[in-house]
């Protein structure tokens, strides 16, 4: 191949991600908009339902904590107000929220479109998984969200709108501090909860394996306890409930490397025995 071809090769792909990533912005935008108008029900019923008493999680863990004889997790009020104290602070919220929630929509289809973009890198019979790979990752993507909506976000809330180093201090939240804990704690374990497809790849590729991950589990874990306190309020039980999802899927990613590297070993014996 002549440089001249390599080189158009490679711009060829540049202007295939060029393309990729603009649709994948468009996609972002028009579902942002679709949340755009629909400002109360997200701002209502989504983003500021975790500050309320009744919330899910705040129920489930005070009848939790009853069955065991205690009120422990019971709450009556978290006390703090959420305000905006510049001219364009709502407005601005509004915005970013509304491409935030545009991005979480319109992720099945950000996925595809990555997907097309590998598309010609992979084997014939891994090109025809596509729909595993986009159900799969999006399903786990969805499933870190909610898992950052209904424990990491309210946890949080809780402690921290709760959290006084004196009774002369009150606490009155800025609009963006309280949206921008909420977009951190759910898309952070939304990408999180990729971890099984990133080490899918990476067994793939060859990068991995299920020898190397169980060897530096114990590693792991830490670095899961480091994380698990990094995105929650700084409370032993707040970081174990957040940390056991995680190392049940660094454990299902375990599993998950050893079936690929097996399956690559029957299919290289397969190859020789053709031979």
């Amino acid at each position: 191949m002549s440089e001249e071809t390599e080189e158009m090769s490679f711009l060829g792909h540049l202007e295939v991600l060029r393309w990729t990533l603009v649709r994948s912005s468009l996609a972002i935008i028009a579902f942002g908009m679709v949340a755009f108008m629909m400002k109360d029900f997200i701002f209502n019923s989504i983003l500021l339902a975790p500050k309320d008493p009744q919330f899910f999680t705040y129920r489930f863990l005070c009848t939790v904590s009853k069955s065991f004889g205690t009120e422990g997790f019971c709450i009556d009020e978290i006390p703090f107000i959420v305000q905006s104290r510049t001219m364009a602070g709502q407005f601005s919220a509004h915005i970013w929220t509304s491409i935030a929630f545009g991005f979480v929509m319109a992720f099945p289809y950000i996925i595809w479109e990555v997907w097309k973009f590998i598309k010609p890198a992979l084997y014939e019979a891994e090109k025809k998984s596509a729909k595993s790979f986009i159900i799969i990752t999006s399903f786990l993507f969805f499933l870190g969200i909610l898992f950052g909506y209904y424990v990491i976000t309210p946890l949080s809330i809780n402690f921290l709108g709760s959290y006084r180093v004196a009774e002369e201090v009150k606490n009155n939240f800025d609009l963006s501090s309280y949206t921008g804990l909420l977009k951190a704690s759910c898309l952070s374990s939304g990408f999180i909860f990729e971890l099984p497809v990133i080490i899918y790849f990476l067994t793939k590729m060859g990068l991995v394996t299920p020898e190397f991950l169980r060897t530096y589990r114990k590693y792991a874990l830490v670095l899961v306890l480091i994380l698990a306190a990094v995105i929650t309020p700084p409370d032993i039980i707040s970081q174990v409930i957040v940390a056991i999802p995680m190392i049940i899927l660094y454990e299902v990613s375990i599993k998950i490397s050893k079936f690929i590297i097996e399956k690559q070993k029957k299919e290289e014996e397969k190859s020789l025995v053709k031979k």
